[in-house]
Parts: C-alpha cells; sequence; structure tokens
C-alpha cells in the first residue's frame, strides 16, 4: 500500500493516506495564488477516502473562479494550507505539496487556470495545460 503523508509547519495537523495519487498539478486561479501566498498552488490529489486525519484544522470556503464552492483546510496554529477540497470533485482532496514528508510523488502533469497565471510564470516540462478547468474525462 502507498502511504503519503504530510503536515503543517507545527506539527498539529497531521494526514496519511493510503492510495496512489489520482494526479500531480499546479493551479494558477486567483485563489489558490492567494492562500498559497505564491504564484500558483501546486497539488497532490488523491481519494477522501483514503485521507486519515489528526489533530484539529480550520476550514475557510467560499467560490472559487470556477463559480463552485471550495473548501481549504489550514493549521489554526501556524496557518499552514493543509488541502483543498472542490465541488467539481466531491470524491477528491488536493494535498498541498508543500505539506508532504518528503518529494517522491512525482511532479506535476498538468496546470489549470492558465489564463490567471502570473505573466513573469513558465513552467517547464510536458504539462497539459488549460486556460480554465479541463472537460471532464471521457
Amino acid at each position: 500500500m502507498v502511504e503519503i503523508n504530510g503536515g503543517c509547519l507545527c506539527g498539529l495537523v497531521r494526514y496519511r493516506t493510503g492510495a496512489e495519487p489520482i494526479f500531480v498539478g499546479i493551479c494558477h486561479c486567483t485563489d489558490c495564488q492567494i492562500f498559497s501566498g505564491s504564484a500558483f498552488s501546486a497539488v497532490v490529489a488523491v481519494p477522501k477516502a483514503a485521507v486519515t486525519v489528526t489533530g484539529t484544522w480550520k476550514t475557510y470556503t467560499k467560490n472559487g473562479d470556477s463559480g463552485q464552492p471550495i473548501s481549504r483546510q489550514f493549521c489554526p496554529e501556524c496557518g499552514s494550507g493543509i488541502m483543498d477540497e472542490t465541488a467539481l470533485m466531491p470524491q477528491v482532496v488536493m494535498r498541498n505539496v508543500g505539506t508532504l514528508d518528503g518529494s517522491r510523488w512525482g511532479k506535476p502533469v498538468l496546470q489549470i487556470y492558465c489564463d490567471s497565471a502570473q505573466s513573469w510564470v513558465q513552467l517547464g516540462g510536458e504539462l497539459r495545460a488549460f486556460a480554465k478547468m479541463p472537460p471532464p474525462p471521457g
């Protein structure tokens, strides 16, 4: 079984995920820029049912650039952003890459909301790029 472990800066909130990542991606939406305090957010998406959390976090929910609600969980002590949940993908949680124990979970394969990207951001590699959200699979 694959384990993806991580937590916040102060250690109050920890998580364990016993499932393979669904995808690793980058989001350039304005909300992710503000929440991350950076030019974009890098996430590892995993099945929500496979996640176990210890500690207590706070949640902030608002409609994102898609118009759908997105909930962002963060540590109430140190403020570290832990994960995101969106109504667009209700069975998935997105773990913020910076909270992972280690960096072996692969590199991003896609980037979304590229229309909102900072003008100076140019990510290399073979990332599939979408102006907004990609179309649903299938």
